[in-house]
């Protein structure tokens, strides 16, 4: 019987990471999740005989199965495109939860004194499941603007932070060479809780391998193999993507931890500066026309274009360009959007062609033979000031070469900086034309336009 445990729980492993790796291409990502979800649920399958139900434990297990069930199924088939950081904010923090409680529990089950072995990782799955509950929760309210998306910071926050952090410690060395008592553990909860929750500009894929690693070490505590894999798998592939996303933001993994980015900085030489400076306007007709008559067009989208649900607008923007004979490419920087991978699945969610999705270090030698590059929602990741400007902010990200394109069109709601609180001088560019509004109400306008030229 072990045996056969042992050898489902190394299929289920295998699958695990076919579906990883299958989800690492847009064509693949399908079948991926099917693979992925076969290995679960062998994972499940093979784990329900070691279990020793009780009556109210089973009625448990299955009303948690029947919530959680519909809640996966009514999030799967509702929520939006636009709203899956939402989404996996969510999930990334119920996983994280859930690993911090289980780990909770099996140190109540053990004792006030539990063998080290077993101690440190429920000590440790308890720490890391907080943070990443709590980060996710404040990552789920900004996404969904319901607080600021900007660093809230405060006279001397760091040092707050490095008590609790001190804190945790204390707690830690209290619960493993001490006594593992409720209070010790329950306060090692709540500390890890506010140091997650705090205002941390933490990217998502980031909190996703906290996540990971705290289900690993819940798999070491239950002594549960799948568990163990799997979450090693996602701690490890969210620990490299995260790198990757500090890479493409030109900044170190503390600095996107610690620093406050994203805070508006106008000095007086700036404010007199947009006073002297002028920015060209353009209507859709005119717009049409240039995009229409153009031999190569290259399309940059960000994040206005995911809140404005335009997805389906630009493809059909970029459908008509085609048929007149215009080449059209879609240029994704590594950072656009709210987590990675974002303006990928939104435009694949639009039906837009595979091959048409660009990467940075693909697209960037292109734009000096570009027409016009359409530039729908982004700002940061255009900004010459990463090259310019050793003060900026963001001096250092790689950027798209969007200034190098023969022409620019801007669609934006207004001239307020993004993301990272900065102002764009390519907005002030002599060869760039501002489109201002609502991305969907533009692009449907230039759609108009291109259809009447």
């Amino acid at each position: 019987m072990n045996l056969l445990i042992a050898l489902a729980y190394l299929i289920a492993a295998v699958l695990f990471i076919l579906g990883l790796k299958q989800l690492s291409s847009p064509k693949g990502a399908r079948n991926g999740n099917f693979t992925a979800a076969a290995g679960m649920v062998i994972a499940i399958g093979a784990t329900i005989p070691l279990l020793h139900f009780t009556t109210t434990g089973l009625i448990v297990i299955v009303i948690g199965v029947l919530i959680g069930g519909a809640v996966g199924t009514f999030g799967a088939r509702m929520v939006k495109m636009t709203a899956i950081p939402q989404m996996v904010a969510l999930f990334n923090g119920v996983g994280g939860g859930a690993a911090a409680l289980v780990a909770v529990s099996e140190l109540l089950s053990f004792g006030s004194h539990p063998p080290f072995a077993e101690a440190f990782p429920s000590v440790f799955s308890i720490v890391i499941g907080s943070i990443s509950f709590a980060g996710s929760m404040v990552a789920f309210a900004k996404l969904q603007e319901l607080m600021t998306g900007t660093p809230i910071t405060y006279p001397g926050q760091q040092v707050v932070n490095g008590l609790i952090a001190a804190a945790i410690i204390g707690f830690v060395i209290a619960v493993l060479a001490i006594a593992s008592v409720p209070f010790s553990f329950v306060g090692l909860m709540v500390l890890a809780l506010v140091l997650g929750g705090a205002d941390m500009p933490v990217v998502i894929s980031l909190l996703n391998a906290f996540t990971g690693l705290a289900v690993a070490a819940s798999g070491f505590t239950l002594n549960n193999f799948a568990l163990i894999v799997a979450g090693t798998l996602v701690g490890a592939s969210g620990s490299l993507l995260t790198k990757l996303m500090s890479d493409a933001m030109g900044r170190s993994l503390g600095n996107v931890l610690f620093g406050a980015f994203g805070q508006v900085k106008t000095g007086a030489a700036a404010v007199a500066g947009k006073e002297t400076r002028s920015v060209r306007a353009g209507n859709a007709e005119d717009l049409a026309t240039l995009l229409a008559y153009s031999r190569r067009v290259i399309i940059v989208p960000g994040y206005g274009l995911a809140v404005a649900q335009a997805q389906h607008a630009v493809r059909e923007l970029a459908e008509l360009l085609e048929k007149r004979g215009v080449e059209v490419n879609y240029a994704i920087h590594p950072v656009a959007g709210r987590m990675p991978g974002h303006m990928n699945v939104l435009l694949a969610e639009a039906n837009v062609p595979y091959e048409q999705l660009k990467e940075m270090d693909e697209i960037n030698g292109e734009f000096k033979d570009a027409d016009v590059a359409l530039v729908v929602g982004a700002n940061d990741v255009v900004n010459p000031a990463a090259r310019s400007s050793p003060g900026s902010p963001i001096y250092g990200m790689p950027i798209l070469n969007a200034d190098q394109a023969k022409n620019i069109v801007f669609m934006k709601r207004s001239m307020r900086p993004g993301f990272a609180g900065i102002d764009n001088d390519l907005l002030y560019d002599s060869k760039t034309i501002m489109f201002f509004g609502d991305a969907k109400d533009s692009l449907t306008k230039l759609v108009n336009a291109v259809k009447a030229a």
